[in-house]
């Protein structure tokens, strides 16, 4: 039984949790949310094949396709041009998986694929400016340097490149950028060193790691990542249409307790966790400790950063009555939506933003 009721933001050592090897595929145990930035050691990793090992001398960004001047850039020429720092949450859209039921196939991450980091580089628009792009540009495609036979049905005939694409008008918002510093140092090998795309605000799959060209499209994208996997139905207009995932829900989560964590009765106790989304800003907190029969609002330790997550806390007495209580946290934006109460089958394994139950138990003393 835990009966030392650590401060909230308070954080103990602990690693990476495993999820695959070879290519790395790792969380943060999430009970490990504490500061506002996610340490780099503790930054979730999504790889879909194995590491590429690139050389920052011989290394050159291409930026071409229906572009006036193509250009290709060396890692040196990318550091000197002028930069931009910002906060922004990364998500992996499977980020959840595990509360699936029935299970699905995929990576069971639990709570801890997500992380928010200082992102330092060039604003991708300012690499579109000086290219020039043609009028009829509607879309940027980002490639890495990773490469291999994705393991999800339908395979392509053979390897391919990581690749996903972004809309002309996303593209040149001066938030997206060319990054190569994280948390103030230069990007390690497993987050995309020694460049990637930051995407603020869409789901992890678009912030391309080991950038290596930037494509500019005249029609849609219709690449593996974009159609046969990280994609969805929608069906608005009657008939399904597939889609390419892209903004992060609204979603909250609970880092502390712990799923199944033992508790004192009758004791103060407080629940602790994150809540983001991706085309809104986060601004109600709400907690159940009944499995979503009543609500009591939180308290955050955040103010509103577009595109960050934001810290929040509730201080719970535990129940008197020994047994098994179910949490639950449930966040409001700006726009007035909340989260939904369950899990939408048209999205498949991704997009897990129903409040996700911590169930705990209050034993006697």
């Amino acid at each position: 039984m835990r009966n030392d009721n650590w401060s909230c933001t308070g954080v103990r050592p602990a690693g990476l949790i495993i999820r695959q090897k070879d290519p790395n595929n790792l969380e943060m145990p999430f009970d490990q949310l504490g500061e506002f930035i996610t340490p780099t050691e503790l930054f979730y990793i999504r790889s879909h094949f194995p590491t590429p090992e690139l050389d920052p001398v011989a290394y050159r960004l291409s930026i071409g396709g229906a572009v006036g001047k193509a250009l290709r850039l060396s890692y040196a020429e990318i550091r000197a041009m002028p930069s931009r720092t910002r906060v922004a949450t990364l998500e992996c859209a499977g980020n959840g998986r595990v509360f699936l039921v029935p299970p699905v196939p995929g990576a069971q991450w639990e709570l801890g694929a997500v992380g928010n980091a200082e992102w330092t580089g060039v604003p991708l628009s300012l690499l579109l400016e000086r290219a020039g792009l043609a009028d009829d540009v509607c879309e940027i495609v980002l490639e890495g340097a990773d490469r291999g036979m994705p393991k999800e049905e339908p395979k392509p005939p053979g390897p391919i490149s990581y690749a996903r694409s972004i809309p002309r008008a996303r593209a040149m918002e001066s938030d997206v950028l060319i990054a190569y510093q994280m948390n103030g140092r230069d990007l390690t090998p497993d987050h995309g060193y020694p460049l990637r795309a930051i995407v603020p605000g869409h789901y992890g799959m678009a912030s391309v790691k080991w950038l290596t060209n930037v494509v500019a499209t005249t029609q849609p994208f219709q690449g593996y990542w974009q159609t046969s996997d990280y994609g969805y139905w929608d069906d608005s207009a009657g008939v399904p249409v597939r889609r390419p995932l892209a903004e992060m829900k609204l979603k909250s989560q609970i880092a502390r307790p712990r799923v199944y964590e033992t508790l004192e009765p009758n004791r103060s106790y407080c629940i602790f966790g994150a809540a983001w989304a991706g085309d809104t800003d986060v601004t109600e907190i709400s907690i159940s400790d009944d499995g979503g029969a009543s609500w009591v609002q939180g308290e955050f330790l955040d103010p509103i950063n577009r595109h960050a997550w934001r810290r929040w806390k509730y201080d719970w007495i535990t129940p008197t009555q020994p047994g098994r209580y179910t949490l639950l946290a449930r966040a409001t934006g700006a726009d007035q939506r909340t989260q939904p109460d369950g899990h939408d089958p048209n999205f498949g394994s991704y997009v897990i933003d129903h409040p996700l139950p911590i169930e705990v138990f209050v034993a006697a003393l």
